[in-house]
């Protein structure tokens, strides 16, 4: 063939293939969390990750662990490791809640926000804080806007003045999460005032998009409007978080009937997770009010749901998810703690296929393995599994699973 055919289809085709890779970067460095605990910005007080955890084992120990419909001896090995992830990491990212959750007045929220902002950061610097903190203002909806930026603004600055400033770059970036989003230009307008508040505080912030609008979902236009949210808001965006109860109530879903495994939820869900694919954010899945209080018959009821919530979300793909009282995470780490393990050996195994292509069975692609390495990375991330154990199973070493899994350089 002429050699110019191939320069010619090189020069048209070299401002697509620039755009795909700033449009679709792929796996962020670094680990993900879990879950997001939602904590009111007037009950956050000093030591809070640690109290989430020992109220955790309490509740363990009071009522046991009932029938989550797991092998028992799978069961047998979770429960040790569950036990020291709640007495030494129990709480992975952390938002200060001062939107539905928050019910204090106008009045009060001022000092509630300096209030929570503050202690977090004395926890950061004690050692205490969860690995990634941050915080929910109101929306940007007329009669809520000026509020809600007001209070970033009074986070962010607290934050800085007891933390950031005294020890920049110690502490993973403050995440903002903007609830209610309904419009593109919602994003494009809110993007500024981020580059404002950094520039004035001296943060880095990164953002997240809580899809809980139809409007957010499908545009009157016919489109996807989640997907141009998350390219509006660019590398800055690390997430789309489904609220739950929001959307299935302004669709009209009696309350009885509204859940994270609706049908509906799964639509929106799933119009998130290809909306992110590639980007670099993740979709997040909801939360359930159904809280594990009570009597013990309550309690093992609440559990059952929650673990069933949280692995059907992992088998869909969905890796994090919204965690509302402290003993929901004795069935996150449970239920989380059971799909890694029960996932290593086959991951491995192929990924071992993979590597050594002399070896005959399942032919995978590199997308394929992509997924296997960064199902192994996530499990060890967050203490399901350890880097002996993936070895002693025939995986590959942690640099080789980076590798494949194609998250960016900079990985811890």
């Amino acid at each position: 063939m002429d050699e110019g055919v191939l320069v010619e289809l090189d020069r048209r085709l070299a401002p697509v293939d620039a755009a795909r890779l700033a449009a679709f970067p792929g796996e962020r460095p670094g680990r993900r969390p879990v879950h997001t605990c939602y904590v009111p910005a007037d009950a956050v007080v000093p030591g809070l990750a640690e109290q989430w955890g020992t109220a955790a084992l309490a509740a363990l120990d009071e009522h046991g662990l009932p029938d989550l419909g797991l092998d028992p001896a799978l069961v047998e090995q979770i429960l040790p490791r569950v036990r020291a992830k709640l007495a030494r990491e129990p709480v992975e990212d952390l938002r200060v809640d001062a939107e539905d959750g928050y019910r204090g007045t106008t009045e009060a929220e001022d000092d509630d926000v300096r209030r929570a902002a503050g202690t977090l950061a004395a926890d950061a610097r004690n050692g205490a804080a969860p690995p990634s903190v941050g915080i929910r203002a109101k929306s940007l909806e007329e009669p809520t806007r000026r509020r809600g930026v007001r209070t970033l603004d009074l986070f962010l600055g607290t934050w800085a003045e007891f933390h950031g400033a005294e020890n920049p770059g110690s502490f993973h970036h403050p995440v903002v999460t903007l609830p209610k989003v309904t419009d593109v230009e919602q994003v494009r307008a809110f993007l500024p005032v981020l580059d404002a508040l950094e520039a004035a505080h001296h943060v880095s912030i990164d953002l997240e998009l809580q899809i809980e609008t139809p409007q957010a979902v499908v545009g009157p236009d016919g489109g996807a409007t989640v997907a141009r949210m998350v390219h509006a808001a660019g590398p800055r965006l690390i997430g789309l978080h489904y609220g739950t109860y929001d959307y299935s109530a302004a669709l009209g879903i009696a309350a009885a009937h509204q859940s994270a495994d609706h049908p509906a939820a799964d639509f929106a869900k799933q119009l998130m997770q290809v909306a992110v694919a590639g980007t670099g954010a993740h979709a997040v899945d909801g939360s359930t009010n159904v809280l594990p209080v009570g009597s013990t018959g309550q309690v093992h009821a609440a559990w059952q749901l929650h673990a069933g919530l949280v692995r059907r979300a992992l088998e869909r793909g969905f890796y994090q998810g919204w965690d509302l009282h402290p003993a929901q995470l004795v069935t996150r780490y449970t239920a989380t703690y059971a799909f890694f393990r029960t996932a290593l050996p086959a991951a491995v195994g192929r990924l071992a296929t993979y590597l050594d292509r002399s070896t005959s069975g399942v032919l995978d692609e590199p997308a394929t393995a992509r997924a296997l390495a960064a199902v192994v990375l996530r499990g060890l991330d967050c203490g399901a599994v350890d880097e002996t154990e993936v070895r002693s199973a025939g995986g590959p070493e942690r640099a080789d699973l980076t590798r494949l899994a194609g998250r960016r350089p900079g990985d811890s």
